[in-house]
């Protein structure tokens, strides 16, 4: 009876986000009639509502707020775009794929997949103009690797909610991460349109893309695009060492993300030629523009501890005990049906969360909980999503061939990630 409660739950919430309604009301009424038709004493209910919020968002919050930050400060300045015209000069035009891929990779760390997706698709568009080229055959590279980095790489908020929720370490998530993301965002990015688009045009003979003199310099663009990742990768891994040495409390502080991102705010007002009103005015601009995430995070913690408080996640585990999966497969499994049902990625893995979490144990270590969780979010986007409908109207496509690029690409990086997972479980 419970498991169909649960699926009723699912699909009033489905009903409701094809409906507009806002994903976080929708996930917070659905939690607390969750609670409810599920034998919880409303005062209970609401107990485990905040419960939820405050476990949710008191380990991420800042994170999120400087991530955010950041984003906005190395859009502001120009660097995302510096990045991409230094990268065209070092592949030149016959490799313009790979300097979008690498592009779409160092610029998706720092900012959100909108966000980003904004800042490189004029760019896009303007290397294929200049190029001859097909905009798809130029602007999967770029999707994919931002696509990627959302699914797999903190500062994200689904990665860095489920990091918080699982209790998983940051740091070796961004590792484990990194180590997934090259490789896969290369099939999915250079060799899937390579397959599905005839490059039969003829490249132009030179490749003219206005760059402008008001650009940062390279150091400084390279340096805080890639500065938060730099920072929480050296901490883990000094941190990881198990003899004391001296400065071994450094790494320590360097692993937290909200040291590492503090940091690198505060090195990156430095060193761009900002004035510091400018600069607070971008991180500020940044906040705002992930309030609404940080909220459907919260309610999506709310669902979360509803579902644990219930028992609901332990009748999921019973239920598939017998089933002889790897929990990190179950986990994949029940996310992606769950991201093509609801359609909202982050919504798919935060509902996802709270029915896996007691599949985590010595077969499924929370950081690859998070990558499989993560992967299986991204899996099958299509007409609920509101990434397929960015996607399909900035490059003029029809549904069926939305379906054949975006929707192909994204299960391509979904299926390639939990093969991924697996392989690191081995190791």
């Amino acid at each position: 009876m419970s498991l169909i409660i649960l699926l009723l739950a699912i699909l009033l919430l489905f009903i409701l986000i094809l409906k507009k309604v806002n994903p976080m009301i929708a996930l917070l009424l659905v939690a607390i009639l969750t609670g409810l038709f599920l034998g919880m004493p409303g005062s209970q209910v609401m107990a485990s509502v905040s419960n939820g919020i405050g476990s949710t968002l008191g380990s991420m919050v800042m994170v999120l707020a400087l991530g955010a930050m950041m984003g906005k400060l190395i859009e502001d300045s120009g660097s995302a775009r510096k990045i991409v015209f230094l990268l065209i000069k070092a592949f030149g035009k016959n490799n313009i794929q790979w300097a979008v891929l690498i592009t779409g990779l160092m610029v998706g760390i720092p900012l959100f997949y909108n966000a980003g997706f904004v800042v490189l698709i004029p760019l896009v568009f303007a290397i294929a103009s200049a190029t001859g080229l097909s905009k798809l055959y130029i602007g999967i590279p770029m999707a994919a690797a931002l696509s990627v980095t959302h699914g797999f790489l903190p500062p994200h908020p689904g990665p860095v909610a489920l990091a918080g929720i699982f209790h998983a370490d940051i740091g070796k998530t961004l590792i484990y991460g990194l180590i997934l993301s090259l490789p896969i965002a290369i099939i999915a990015g250079v060799y899937f349109p390579r397959l599905i688009i005839k490059r039969d045009q003829t490249l132009n003979s030179e490749l003219i893309i206005e760059e402008g003199n008001d650009l940062p310099s390279a150091g400084r663009s390279f340096i805080t695009a890639l500065l938060p990742v730099f920072l929480i990768v050296a901490g883990t891994i000094g941190n990881s060492i198990t003899i004391n040495y001296f400065g071994k409390s450094i790494f320590t502080f360097l692993a937290d993300p909200t040291a590492a991102l503090l940091l690198s705010v505060i090195i990156t007002l430095f060193i761009q030629q900002t004035s510091i009103e400018k600069a607070m005015e971008s991180c500020a601009e940044g906040v705002k523009s992930i309030a609404m995430i940080i909220l459907i995070i919260a309610a999506g913690g709310a669902f979360k501890q509803i579902l644990i408080d219930s028992g609901m996640g332990e009748t999921v585990k019973n239920l598939t005990a017998n089933l002889n999966l790897s929990p990190l497969i179950l986990a994949w499994l029940i996310t992606a049906a769950l991201r093509v049902t609801l359609g909202s990625a982050t919504v798919a893995a935060l509902t996802a969360s709270g029915m896996v979490l007691p599949l985590i144990g010595p077969n499924a270590p929370p950081e690859l909980m998070v990558l499989s969780v993560g992967a299986g979010s991204l899996m099958f986007s299509h007409v609920n999503d509101t990434g397929f409908w960015m996607f399909k109207e900035y490059f003029n496509l029809t549904l069926k061939e939305t379906f054949r690029t975006w929707t192909m690409m994204e299960s391509i990086v979904s299926i390639l990630g939990l093969f991924g997972v697996l392989a690191l479980n081995q190791f």
